[in-house]
């Protein structure tokens, strides 16, 4: 019998798996789990987002965090937040610094809503576009929150999220200066802490692990890639089919 590979998207564990008995020890009474088989290796890492290695472990495990840091959230975590808003962001440059672009998932009760994708950018880094894809989540979050909707934020970004949740407050205290040299992103940041200040006893921004198949970051980075390629400036939402299945195909980043 020829060799298949399995992957998983959704189940215990997600990645590419090269037996059923194993694939089915991972989705086997998981309620929404997905799961595929491929011909060829090459096809289910395409079809996984590139990831070449079986289930990576940060995948099932999550990391505690330290002082000034921030807990990573694993994909069963996530489903199990009880939050009617879910928002994934993720940010794109290739090469980097060089061509950038930006991307969210939107999921109401753990079902996905919307994508978005945008602000291409020629020049720009990976650290600006992770950035401005959580300054589009604030602006979304403020919007649910408004609506009486409980939302969660998740940004594989540690940097952008302790840029706006830690290390912001200190910079304004020493009036927009640190020691070491110059703020990067200065301007987006003032932006990005002001509108978290309205917002954090609201919102929570968590941390997840990208490319460990939890489904909401990888359609984020998706969206990411999109943008660059198809030099979107303007953020707005994706109006193809919703097919998580040929999305999650498309290049990742």
């Amino acid at each position: 019998m020829a060799q298949k590979f399995y992957v998983v998207w959704k189940g215990r564990q997600t990645g590419i798996f090269t037996d059923w008995a194993t694939c089915k020890s991972h989705v086997d009474g998981f309620n929404g789990a997905r799961y595929k088989s491929f011909k060829t290796r090459s096809e289910a890492e395409s079809a996984f987002g590139g990831k070449s290695s079986a289930t990576s472990s940060r995948s099932s495990t999550a990391k505690k965090p330290t002082a000034n840091s921030v807990k990573t959230y694993t994909a069963q975590e996530i489903l199990a937040l009880n939050a009617e808003v879910k928002i994934f962001t993720d940010g794109g440059c290739d090469p980097n610094p060089g061509k950038a672009g930006s991307g969210v998932a939107v999921y109401r009760q753990n079902q996905l809503e919307s994508l978005w994708l945008g602000l291409f950018n020629p020049n720009g880094t990976n650290n600006t576009a992770e950035l401005n894809a959580l300054n589009q989540a604030l602006i979304m979050a403020k919007k649910e929150t408004e609506a009486n909707q409980s939302t969660v934020i998740f940004c594989d970004s540690k940097y952008s999220i302790q840029c706006v949740t830690q290390w912001a407050a200190n910079w304004e205290k020493k009036g927009w200066k640190k020691a070491g040299g110059e703020i990067k992103n200065l301007e987006l940041i003032q932006e990005m802490f002001a509108r978290y200040q309205q917002l954090k006893s609201k919102i929570k921004i968590l941390h997840v692990n990208g490319h460990v198949g939890v489904e909401g970051n990888e359609l984020a980075d998706r969206m990411s890639m999109l943008a660059i390629k198809s030099k979107e400036v303007a953020f707005s939402q994706y109006h193809d089919t919703l097919d998580i299945e040929t999305i999650l195909a498309m290049q990742a980043g």
